[in-house]
This record gives structure tokens, C-alpha cells and sequence, in this order.
């Protein structure tokens, strides 16, 4: 139950930090510097986790990986787009 209160709250504090990403790049319409690379691997990590929700413990800490995991996905579908313009 304690270890579930931590993941809890790294998924909030990763959480946190997509809206800012993703206003900042709506703002500036510039990806320089961003990592496309680096976008699919902390997306991976999401679904990795939702997969291991899904398939092992299941609770209500999944809908945190996959609202974290839809912001990272937005992040990176705008990151294409300001990337090719």
C-alpha cells in the first residue's frame, strides 16, 4: 500500500511537468532542443507501466500512467509538427 502512495506520487510529479512542455511549445511553436528520441522512450515507460497495471495489480494508479502517457504523446505530436515547419 505504501509503495503504491510513491508511485502515486512520482506520476503526479511527472505529470506536473507535461502541461508546461506542451503550453511552451503551443506558445513558441519551436521544438529546438526537444528530443523526439527521448519522447518515445518516456512513452514507452508509460504504456510499460499501464501494461503492468493492466496485466499485474490493478488499481486506480493506471488512469495516472495513461493521462501521463496521453500528455507525452501530445508533446510529441507536437514536436513533429513544429519540427517539419
Amino acid at each position: 500500500m505504501i509503495s503504491e502512495i510513491f508511485e502515486v506520487m512520482m506520476l503526479i510529479c511527472f505529470g506536473i511537468a507535461w502541461p508546461f512542455s506542451i503550453h511552451k511549445l503551443l506558445r513558441t511553436k519551436r521544438a529546438e532542443g526537444k528530443s523526439i528520441l527521448f519522447l518515445i522512450v518516456i512513452f514507452s515507460g508509460y504504456v510499460c507501466g499501464m501494461l503492468f497495471q493492466w496485466f499485474g495489480r490493478r488499481n486506480a494508479v493506471i488512469f495516472l500512467y495513461m493521462l501521463n502517457a496521453a500528455m507525452v504523446l501530445a508533446d510529441l505530436s507536437l514536436t513533429i509538427k513544429y519540427r517539419r515547419t
